[in-house]
């Protein structure tokens, strides 16, 4: 069991106050170094592993700070070798975050969560059932991918190549925290991984996707979008009703102006709703405005919501009909579906 404490979270330090606060105390501007450097590129979760550093140091810093880190609570493996991962957080909350192995293509993604529960309510979305608590620190948004990564290396002895937001929770509500969790996930101080096996995924802010453009990310960038007219996307993301797609195709012409970063929509189909070639006819549309990769996803089924998977062949033709009209068209079968672990189905469900 965690234990929530009132001591402050030292990945909250920046490298210079660290040094700050070891000046202050008779220790050498080094320490701080030492000490990032356990944090954000060993990833450890308690100061006794710290162990180039003395032991009265190592007191000092647990008697005054916490690592308030996360730690498995559940595991689940599916049998077509996804891995979803229950998390607890130091307050007690739960998230997850899921692991997706592709050995043919030497892909290992991580897909990570970055609030606890949700507020936007998308009808299709297990997750937007669940309350919004809080938004994930950097630091806890940090831990589930090195903790991903460990079982990428332990299952299948390799490491992650990508990192997916596309977990809990609606990423750009979270920003300034889901920002700094990429600068200590690129940083050489960090994981040194590359931005651009990153993708944030957002159910669409437009103003949130221009403050993205103008703060030059390096990541690539997903709409969720689901339907391509504004009068299907209302029914299904309530919040197309403050940002449409009007709104949402400027704001990602204006960063791609700015960043040049890879784009893409993700779709999921729906039977007798979104698959026909009227709803890909209005796609192709969408795709006009900047160069742009389309995921078409299957559906996976939640309780209690009235949505069914396309048809296979459904699915096809729509595709299709992409392809034939110059769009880059992915057809993404859905993995981990016997464990909760699919798009659309992470809610804690015990």
């Amino acid at each position: 069991m965690i234990v929530s404490t009132d001591k402050k979270d030292i990945r909250q330090l920046s490298q210079l106050e660290l040094e700050e606060l070891f000046k202050g105390i008779g220790e050498p501007k080094f320490r701080a170094k030492q000490v990032y450097e356990w944090l954000w590129k060993k990833g450890a979760h308690s100061f006794e592993e710290m162990t180039n550093l003395s032991k009265k140091l190592r007191e000092f810093l647990d008697e005054n700070f916490a690592i308030n880190a996360i730690a498995i609570d559940k595991v689940q493996h599916s049998l077509d070798g996804t891995i979803k991962s229950r998390f607890r957080l130091h307050d007690g909350h739960l998230i997850e975050s899921v692991l997706i192995p592709v050995p043919s293509d030497h892909r290992f993604t991580a897909c990570v969560s970055s609030q606890v529960g949700c507020s936007l309510t998308c009808k299709f979305c297990a997750t937007g059932r669940m309350k919004r608590v809080r938004n994930l620190d950097a630091g806890e948004i940090y831990d589930q991918v090195v903790l991903v990564n460990r079982q990428s290396e332990a299952q299948f002895g390799r490491p992650l190549t990508n990192i997916v937001y596309m977990g809990m929770g609606e990423p750009l509500l979270a920003y300034k925290n889901v920002l700094e969790s990429v600068e200590r996930l690129t940083s050489p101080d960090g994981l040194n991984m590359s931005p651009r096996r990153i993708t944030i995924s957002t159910a669409g802010i437009a103003k949130m996707i221009k403050k993205l453009a103008d703060d030059e990310v390096k990541f690539n960038l997903a709409l969720s979008l689901h339907a391509a007219d504004d009068e299907k996307r209302n029914q299904i993301m309530p919040i197309n009703e403050q940002n449409n797609l009007e709104s949402l195709m400027e704001a990602l012409r204006y960063f791609y102006r700015k960043t040049r970063n890879r784009i893409s929509y993700e779709y999921i189909a729906f039977q007798n709703f979104n698959e026909g070639l009227e709803d890909a006819a209005n796609l192709a549309e969408l795709c006009k405005y900047f160069p742009v990769r389309v995921n078409i996803i299957e559906y996976n089924p939640i309780d209690g919501a009235p949505f069914f998977k396309a048809a296979e062949h459904r699915i096809d033709d729509f595709a299709k009909y992409l392809r034939e009209k110059g769009v880059m068209v992915t057809v993404r079968r859905s993995r981990g579906k016997d464990i909760d672990a699919a798009c659309g189905q992470l809610a804690n469900k015990e």
